[in-house]
């Protein structure tokens, strides 16, 4: 993320409302309501987002209730909490993250109406996986390799998620 085109949010900040952003955005404080940014947003330690964020790329590393739409990526720290929907290009989790909705990931996933509004007007749920990780994970088959525990999760946007039992 560029510094020099970033606006800042800082620590003692609370904001409601709706803002949008030419450029990237840092949030350290507390925001309510919507996000929309041309750039990337970052969500700092001990901020507190209870928004939905719309960005190129959204890296959390504090606290998002509410969805969130990628056109890149979503990186989640060690210390990320999100609670919501999450549609992205691409998805890093990092061991000792939380996640807790639904996730559509991919590159046609960003192209498709963002799911929490899709199932809103059909009245239908989404067809998305829920995912959580967990600090203490032990070691597993992933694609004819291991992954080993305190290593980030990076899940695969082509679709070809390995069969753990034929390893």
């Amino acid at each position: 993320m560029s510094e020099a085109q970033t606006t800042v949010i800082g620590r003692d900040a609370k904001i409601k409302g709706e803002m949008s952003f030419e450029q990237s955005a840092r949030i350290l404080g507390t925001f309510e309501g919507k996000i929309v940014a041309k750039g990337d947003v970052q969500v700092g330690e001990g901020a507190v987002c209870r928004a939905s964020v719309e960005a190129t790329t959204v890296m959390v590393d504090g606290l998002i209730e509410g969805d969130v739409l990628a056109r890149e990526r979503v990186e989640l720290t060690a210390k990320a909490r999100v609670k919501g929907d999450l549609c992205a290009a691409a998805l890093v989790v990092a061991d000792g993250a939380s996640f807790v909705g639904h996730c559509r990931v991919g590159p046609d996933a960003t192209t498709a109406e963002h799911p929490a509004t899709a199932a809103a007007a059909t009245n239908t749920p989404t067809n998305a996986t829920e995912v959580e990780t967990k600090s203490a994970r032990p070691a597993r088959p992933w694609s004819g390799g291991w992954t080993a525990p305190n290593q980030p999760v990076v899940v695969p946007t082509n679709g070809a998620w390995p069969n753990p039992s034929a390893a």
